[in-house]
């Protein structure tokens, strides 16, 4: 079965690009803010009633242009999981490269007691320097470009990106902030899933300083911890500190269901493949079809077996119009500006002419048309990669609300069944 979830880019709107101009920085704009993120729950209430399976939030910071004003995601998963009744709340996804992993290890957990087990947990590596570099500078974390993406990705290919193209210092920044990402969600794990822990990598010493441990607890001291914390946590016989136990453990035993945003680079598709992680594919079918057999081999050697398309996400933006004409005259008013001024401009989608619209429409990430267009489109992409998991991004609030829980009701009523059927047909094709 196809497990759909709503992932929200809050984008402050704005009529026109003049209007967009004039309101600077729109991305303060209390007011704009203060009825978007209360109309936004309209939508999640309308989700939960019709099935889909989850809705995300994204972390994003510094957006004064208005384009993802989403800087605190764990925030809105709990207040989502209060509202709700069946929908899995989660995030698309914490930037690891800049966190701090028990912070995080705390928030998810109690997320997903909030949320009586319905919630997941995302994790990126990320891509935008403006933030990426100031909020991770305490780890020494730089923004990547995914240069290995390009080898999977023709999209980037044709902007110019390839592995023969960068230089130096995006090669040592993508090999930092992966360093740096993979520290961090080892740490989470063992936060999640152990008693207690001591951890000495890279970046982090657990407890601190790892050599001697922590000397000065009193509770410690008076025995406190030993006769009631975690065993092992105090050395017997020095009574220092030699482990941390993170509270409280996750609902879900042993942890949520984790998925990884990815641009297709190999390196995040075989972590994934290692840890049971569910990758998620910001790419075109071109890209996706290679790397989901890329990672069920990886996971295959790590000890996880997984029928084709299982246990992975493609990404998806999806507009349905009662016509063809319409369906792009919604692309034209709800994601041209943020696709010309954020995606184009961040320089890896060819654009010809200033032709951004063109560029939009044949990026292989947009579905369009009338909903029976839109299932035929689905059905031949599934076909190729039937995939568990679908990410429908939305760019609300630029999307009015009633449009995006309308473009839900027709996916749920009219697409995702005949791709529950493909799902099924691959399965029953692989046993």
């Amino acid at each position: 079965m196809l497990k759909p979830y709503t992932v929200v880019y809050p984008v402050m709107p704005a009529r026109d690009e003049e209007e967009r101009a004039r309101l600077r920085p729109i991305g303060r704009n209390s007011e704009l803010y203060h009825a978007a993120i209360h109309g936004f729950t309209d939508v999640v209430r309308a989700a939960d009633e019709m099935g889909v399976w989850g809705v995300a939030a994204i972390e994003h910071h510094f957006w004064s242009e208005g384009y993802e004003v989403g800087p605190s995601p764990g925030i809105l998963d709990a207040y989502w999981a209060a509202i709700t009744k069946n929908i899995h709340v989660g995030t698309l996804g914490y930037v690891m490269s800049t966190q701090n992993p028990i912070r995080v290890a705390e928030e998810t957990a109690i997320v997903n007691h909030l949320a009586r087990g319905r919630s997941f947990v995302g994790f990126a590596r990320g891509y935008q320097s403006r933030w990426t570099n100031v909020l991770g500078q305490h780890l020494g974390a730089a923004a990547t470009k995914s240069p290995s993406a390009a080898i999977y990705n023709p999209q980037t290919q044709a902007a110019g990106f390839s592995t023969a193209t960068t230089v130096a210092k995006d090669r040592d920044d993508d090999a930092r902030n992966r360093a740096i990402f993979e520290e961090n969600v080892e740490i989470v794990l063992k936060a999640w899933t152990q008693e207690s822990f001591s951890h000495k990598g890279l970046n982090w010493q657990i407890p601190y300083p790892y050599d001697t441990g922590v000397v000065d607890w009193p509770l410690a001291r008076a025995g406190v911890t030993q006769r009631l914390g975690a065993p092992g946590e105090v050395d017997e016989k020095t009574g220092a500190t030699r482990r941390v136990s993170v509270v409280p453990a996750p609902y879900t035993r042993p942890h949520p269901p984790v998925f990884v945003a990815g641009s297709g680079s190999p390196e995040t598709i075989a972590f994934c493949g290692r840890h049971g992680f569910i990758p998620t594919y910001f790419t075109s079918i071109a890209s996706a079809g290679p790397l989901a057999e890329h990672y069920r081999q990886a996971a295959a050697a790590s000890g996880h077996s997984f029928k084709p398309g299982q246990n992975q996400s493609l990404v998806r933006w999806i507009q349905i119009g009662r016509t063809e004409e319409d369906a792009l005259n919604r692309i034209r008013a709800y994601d041209l500006d943020i696709w010309k001024n954020f995606y184009a401009a961040m320089g890896r989608r060819k654009v010809e002419n200033d032709d951004y619209f063109g560029s939009l429409v044949n990026s292989g990430l947009f579905i369009f048309g009338t909903v029976e267009s839109v299932r035929r489109q689905m059905i031949e992409q599934w076909k190729v990669f039937p995939a568990e998991y679908v990410a429908l991004i939305n760019h609300y609030a630029q999307t009015p609300k009633e449009v995006v829980i309308e473009t839900l009701d027709l996916f749920m009523r009219h697409i995702k069944p005949a791709l529950d059927e493909v799902i099924a047909g691959a399965h029953r094709a692989a046993a």
